[in-house]
């Protein structure tokens, strides 16, 4: 059973080939690490796996759906409706507390619920962060509030590049504990770092080399 499939997904910028080739299965419930080399091809397998970019070639597989040559605007139903994004640079709206910026996430999948967003922010631990902006939270807070935003619409695979690349061990440790619950509640997740201790709580590392997959471990 698989929730996730790649078949010879390829990704060609004019002379460059970023992607060849990539054959990818993830099963419900699972955790991968992608991980490579800067230019090795993580960030495009990101965006491509998370519905921001499509394959020059291949197929990808999402929840038995083709997905690889969906519309621009099906992708962005798809992203809206399936996965969880959260990124190393945090992307908050600074004029929105957090609350808000929970709640703006919900409305664009379904209706605002003040209460469920105060919950998702709870189990991030910022129940009491809920009315700050951005410009008042620590660099980890802004991160929970990513996670509680991502988490938001109950996506059913969560995709992280570099989710601690910003953050200080402290809150690395924080936010990797978020991760360690998520998955034990059966979470799907991909996150690309390059940090081997971020990887080492991953079930699977897939390392990228010149855009092709040179170990699976």
């Amino acid at each position: 059973m698989e929730l996730l499939r790649l078949e010879n997904i390829s990704k060609i910028y004019g002379a460059v080939k970023a992607l060849q080739n990539i054959d990818l299965t993830v099963a419900p419930g699972e955790w991968i690490a992608i991980m490579g080399p800067s230019g090795s091809g993580k960030t495009t397998l990101m965006n491509i796996i998370g519905c921001m970019d499509k394959p020059t070639k291949g197929k990808i597989i999402l929840d038995g759906v083709d997905i690889s040559r969906e519309s621009d605007k099906g992708l962005t139903e798809i992203r809206r409706d399936k996965i969880g994004l959260i990124f190393q640079q945090f992307h908050l709206i600074p004029y929105l507390t957090a609350l808000e910026i929970v709640m703006a996430a919900q409305y664009y999948h379904s209706l605002p619920d003040e209460n469920e967003a105060l919950e998702a922010l709870a189990n991030v631990g910022l129940r009491d962060r809920a009315t700050h902006l951005p410009s008042q939270l620590s660099g980890g807070e802004q991160q929970r509030v990513c996670i509680a935003r991502a988490l938001i619409n109950y996506p059913m695979l969560i995709l992280a590049d570099e989710p601690t690349g910003n953050l200080d061990e402290a809150n690395e440790h924080i936010v990797m504990e978020i991760f360690r619950k998520l998955h034990r509640d059966g979470s799907t997740i991909v996150v690309v770092t390059h940090d081997p201790e971020v990887a080492e709580e991953a079930e699977r590392t897939v390392v990228l080399e010149h855009g092709k997959i040179a170990e699976i471990r």
